[in-house]
């Protein structure tokens, strides 16, 4: 795959003209949009990012992050705190963003999703109330592992870093989710799945696939 070289702010006016101008793959009349990307290439960064620039340009955005869809300890913990199939399989509640995120956003939906749903810390509900997206809105989905599960993407966007960088970057009390992205890369190839690729191995210097 070619890649050229782009600033972080090019790439996200890059990626909201883009938005702007194209219609939901399905009729919706929202677009979902995901970015995917592990931790440590800071998908939420990107995400915050692109939803200011969107803003500008007249356009309501709902911004969503995987770690708000987790599923309860007594699911995702059953193979231990350090399972890096679990946290591939079993951590992200994707039934929830089925139900409360991506059905209100399907063409004829209620454009009413629900923020987040588990509290982590506390291990419980969030409680937090939905939120209405008007047509014309646009789903940022931000989080790791988002592609492979026939999520109704209108445009997906990969962070791309490469093992060593990936290593690098992954604080130590979190290296043992390594083998679930070295899986991931095996499995999705979210680099073959995506629409944009970003190679975000130096983050002063990232590079993707797309054109101005």
């Amino acid at each position: 795959m070619r890649l050229e070289a782009i600033t972080w702010e090019r790439l996200t006016d890059a990626l909201a003209e883009r938005l702007v101008a194209m219609p939901a793959k399905d009729g919706s009349p929202w677009l979902r949009v995901a970015l995917d990307g592990a931790p440590a290439a800071s998908p939420g960064d990107l995400a915050g990012r692109l939803a200011e620039a969107l803003r500008v340009r007249g356009r309501a955005v709902h911004e969503a992050g995987t770690f708000g869809f987790l599923r309860p300890a007594s699911l995702r913990l059953e193979y231990g705190r350090e399972d890096p199939d679990a946290f591939h399989d079993e951590w992200f509640d994707r039934q929830a963003l089925w139900r409360e995120v991506f059905q209100p956003l399907d063409p004829g939906g209620t454009g009413r999703v629900l923020p987040d749903l588990w509290d982590p810390v506390a291990d419980r509900a969030t409680r937090s109330g939905y939120v209405e997206l008007p047509h014309g809105g646009i789903l940022l989905l931000h989080g790791p592992l988002l592609l492979g599960h026939w999520f109704p993407f209108d445009l997906s966007v990969h962070l791309k870093l490469s093992p060593a960088a990936l290593a690098r970057r992954t604080p130590d009390g979190e290296r043992w989710t390594l083998p679930a992205f070295a899986r991931y890369e095996a499995e999705t190839q979210p680099e073959e799945v995506a629409d944009i690729v970003v190679r975000a191995d130096d983050p002063r210097r990232p590079a993707w696939n797309g054109t101005l």
